[in-house]
């Protein structure tokens, strides 16, 4: 029973994610390779600018939209 709990947190995809202000880019969680801030907007559509997410960090928040504008973090990657 464990190994399904644990498995419904293993990605099944990734992809490189390109900020963008009018185009959805939903993820279930992010990887932050430069940090920097991240304005999202949540599956619920919410607006949340995420401050000083370090490099390397996870973020663990559920997105329909990674917006372009007010992100300043690099080389991040979502997961689904």
């Amino acid at each position: 029973m464990a190994i399904n709990k644990i498995n419904q947190f293993i990605a099944y995809d990734a992809a490189a994610v390109t900020p963008s202000d009018t185009l959805p880019n939903s993820f279930a969680y992010f990887y932050v390779g430069t940090g920097g801030n991240i304005t999202i907007v949540t599956e619920a559509g919410n607006s949340v600018t995420l401050n000083g997410v370090p490099s390397g960090q996870y973020v663990w928040l559920r997105s329909a939209k990674v917006m372009n504008t007010g992100t300043t973090a690099g080389q991040i990657v979502g997961f689904h």
